[in-house]
């Protein structure tokens, strides 16, 4: 019983820790967006429905600094930013489509 609840302490850490990383109302979706390739900032504003330009810029700063994107400045005019997703961040690709297969199962479970 001892080590059930143990293991239940460490499973709840676990979920925790991932969502202070991929946690809130917009980086999931980002990060889902960047599956699917390099994308420019305009890009990943068109795609994330509702999200101000001004909380993707902070996402994409934090998402930054906890490596699961990196920002690549290309040398046009005007400049050109891509992001796309780390070797580190890749790893998330697994969560995102289990994530979206039961998101559609249950999108199917309640509208029919």
């Amino acid at each position: 019983n001892n080590e059930l609840v143990h293991d239940c302490k460490r499973t709840i850490l676990a979920v925790h820790d991932v969502m202070d990383v991929i946690g809130g109302k917009w980086k999931i979706s980002i990060v889902a967006a960047l599956i699917f390739g390099k994308r420019r900032y305009s890009d990943i504003l068109k795609e994330v429905n509702g999200i101000s330009g001004k909380m993707l810029s902070r996402e994409l700063k934090e998402m930054e600094a906890d490596q699961l994107i990196s920002r690549t400045v290309m040398d046009t005019h005007p400049v050109t930013v891509q992001y796309e997703l780390t070797e580190y961040g890749e790893t998330l690709k697994p969560v995102i489509n289990h994530l979206a297969a039961w998101g559609f199962e249950h999108r199917k479970r309640l509208i029919g």
